[in-house]
């Protein structure tokens, strides 16, 4: 049995730990002793050794001992105390352009000191800006550190010295008595060579100075892997938890679609590739069971995810229940919304729609036609989440573009089944493919698809970078596409997340090309603009009836224009591979050769560079979301939303992706054989673990 915690003890346990200072390091989450533990160094100094002056080299950073042989303030650009020390190996400046009156007499001629700092060459040889400074008391020297000395995350008012000071009461609170519960138990440790908890944490905050520095500052010492694993093991237990919390619910068992679904696939005109068939067929057994279906399905850009999603819905709808299809922008819900209603209106299906911006009578109609279920089929966007909207007989929950919802707001939809007997199934789509090692650690709740072969038709798209200082080359390009019938989008992008300085940007953007192309009809888009506005021009443009369509981000997901075939993004390099994918996705969906032109700021970083270079080299999206996810980290690559699942405090999914599958595989062991640690795990490593399992 295992029991709570001690450890869960408040900071005040700590000596010299009050209100004021408790306060403060709640800023950085620390409401606990456990936490303090938990808080881990990012890097560590080698403070284990003294330097003679003589052997000092510029760029590093040295432990220097030694009698102070003047001190004065010195006149330059900018005042400083200037002190020359000396060991009889050599002469070495500390420099200060901030000192006190006090600081001057600590460092009077004759006194010893010991100092650390960053070594710089300066005016009158190697110098340190700044050191830290400790007296040595009469003839006695001081004791060297026999540890490395830790840096740790920090926050306004909260000095690295208060943080060790902290740590230190933390580990010696471990040692009157006190100790860290160890979960895992012995055989799991044994079968996975983990080592002792307590052991890994006083390694952590105090490395020995024999430690391999190379193995801890890549992640690879036998301490972060033993945290690293306790952390993705209680995030895999909190996703397995909640879907077999999930699971647990009933859902309607729905017989495969035997007559819509022929008469659809009749009129599509061409058909489904044999990986739509597969994830189709995947897609139809799960529905069949009386348990709720939770499957991923991820297909890269045009791979026809939403005809697999139709074919889902009508077996849904056959068996007579209530779809909802959900996505996270007015423009891609307005999309799903008129392709089901061309596919299912001729079937006799009625498929309402619902957003957030629909107003006064039409929304209540809407309403009412969901209520009463004569609405088979329900599209919209988040709005489809509240209160007021009331579904009969809801059946099947498809989610598009699932990354931009938080987990609680896919699960709400449980809530709306059919008067809380049942408990819809649920289909989540994306388009931004998910590294496998995010799917395995982010989507462990959910059964996974892949649409890995695109329809005929899709013509590769041809990539090029381009120089800002080339635009009107560029500009000359789209006039000359236009002028042979083609279309064109000119994307544009600010680091700001400000829509209205987006909007300012496309709008400039937008005029300087009508002054440029004043032959183009050329439309604009962006994200301040009225919901009816953006379906009105975005209409034009699928209509031919604009040349070139000027837009923010908005167009990422989900626009579909096969006559378009050319697609300039400027300041490609602000953006996020995974991303600039999703907006070259826009094109190349006809038959006509298709261009990306990626028009950066000189000049561009090595870094920069080399993310630009990959999308040149790949339209694979899995490659480029797995170089994406190693450039930019887990929480980048699937949104602000989704981050509360990945905010890891010691794992990293990059460097840590090949524990995963002994994670997976401890997760069930654990699960079978030692079902009462799993909850102490999960409270221990997630705050907000419990909320999650309960939603």
């Amino acid at each position: 049995m295992v029991s709570t915690p001690r450890t869960a003890t408040e900071l005040t346990a700590l000596k010299g730990v009050g209100p004021a200072l408790a306060e403060k390091l709640q800023r950085l989450q620390l409401h606990s002793v456990q936490d303090i533990l938990f808080h881990l160094p990012l890097r560590y100094q080698d403070r284990t050794r003294i330097t003679p002056i003589g052997a000092l080299r510029p760029g590093t950073d040295a432990v220097v001992e030694g009698v102070v042989a003047a001190c004065d303030v010195v006149m330059g650009r900018r005042r400083s105390l200037l002190c020359r020390l000396q060991d009889g190996s050599g002469i070495l400046s500390l420099r200060f352009y901030y000192f006190t009156a006090a600081l001057k007499a600590r460092l009077a001629p004759g006194s010893r000191v010991r100092c650390y700092g960053e070594v710089r060459p300066g005016a009158s040889g190697l110098e340190i800006y700044h050191p830290e400074l400790q007296a040595a008391e009469g003839a006695h020297s001081i004791p060297v550190s026999t540890t490395l000395t830790p840096i740790y995350p920090t926050t306004e008012g909260l000095s690295q010295q208060r943080l060790r000071a902290l740590s230190e009461a933390a580990l010696a609170w471990l040692e009157q008595g006190n100790s860290l519960v160890e979960l895992l138990p012995d055989d799991l440790r044994a079968d996975y060579q983990l080592g002792n908890l307590t052991d890994a944490i006083h390694t952590l905050h105090r490395p020995p100075a024999s430690v391999d520095l190379e193995a801890l500052h890549e992640g690879r010492h036998w301490s972060q892997h033993r945290l690293a694993f306790e952390e993705l093991l209680a995030h895999q237990l909190v996703m397995r938890k909640l879907r077999a919390q999930i699971r647990q619910h009933q859902a309607p068992a729905m017989q495969p679609s035997r007559t819509l679904a022929r008469e659809f696939l009749q009129r599509l005109g061409f058909a489904p590739t044999g990986a739509q068939a597969r994830v189709g067929e995947e897609i139809s057994l799960d529905l069949q069971q009386p348990k709720p279906m939770l499957r991923l399905v991820q297909g890269d850009v045009g791979a026809g995810k939403t005809v697999v999603a139709a074919l889902a819905a009508l077996q849904a709808i056959e068996a007579g229940w209530q779809v909802a299809l959900m996505a996270p922008t007015e423009i891609l819900a307005e999309q799903h919304f008129n392709n089901f209603q061309h596919w299912l209106t001729p079937l006799g299906i009625s498929v309402a729609w619902l957003s957030g911006k629909l107003k006064g009578k039409t929304r209540t109609n809407q309403l009412q036609l969901i209520a009463s279920g004569d609405a088979a089929m329900v599209v919209g966007t988040h709005a489809l989440f509240q209160a007021e909207v009331q579904f009969q007989r809801l059946g099947l929950a498809i989610i598009d573009e699932q990354h931009r919802f938080g987990v609680q707001q896919r699960l709400a939809l449980r809530d709306k089944g059919a008067a809380g007997r049942y408990c819809p199934h649920q289909l989540i789509m994306t388009a931004t493919p998910i590294p496998r090692t995010l799917a395995m650690s982010a989507y462990a709740d959910l059964d996974t698809s892949v649409l890995d072969e695109l329809p005929p038709g899709r013509t590769p798209v041809n990539t090029v970078l381009v120089a800002d200082h080339r635009r009107e080359e560029v500009i000359a390009r789209v006039q000359a596409g236009c002028a042979e019938g083609r279309q064109a989008y000119w994307v544009c992008t600010l680091i700001e997340e400000s829509e209205q300085l987006q909007a300012q940007a496309a709008e400039a953007t937008w005029q300087t090309l009508c002054d440029s192309l004043p032959e183009l009809s050329i439309g604009l888009i962006h994200g301040r603009m009225k919901a009816a506005e953006k379906v009105e021009i975005m209409a034009a443009f699928k209509a031919g009836d604009l040349h070139l369509l000027v837009a923010t981000t908005v167009i990422e997901v989900g626009v579909d224009v096969p006559n378009a075939s050319l697609m300039i993004i400027e300041n490609p390099e602000r953006l996020g591979l995974a991303q600039l994918h999703q907006l070259r996705g826009r094109v190349g969906r006809g038959n006509t050769a298709s261009h990306c032109v990626l028009l950066y700021q000189s000049p561009l970083s090595a870094l920069g560079r080399e993310r630009l270079g990959i999308m040149r080299e790949s339209s694979d999206g899995f490659v480029i979301a797995e170089r994406d996810l190693a450039l930019r980290g887990p929480g980048e690559v699937l949104g602000t939303r989704q981050t509360g699942l990945v905010q890891f405090r010691i794992a990293d999914l990059q460097r840590d992706a090949d524990l995963l599958p002994a994670v997976q595989q401890a997760a069930r062991q654990l699960q079978q054989a030692h079902p009462e640690v799993v909850q102490p795990l999960i409270d221990r490593w997630l705050a907000t673990g419990q909320q999650f399992a309960q939603v």
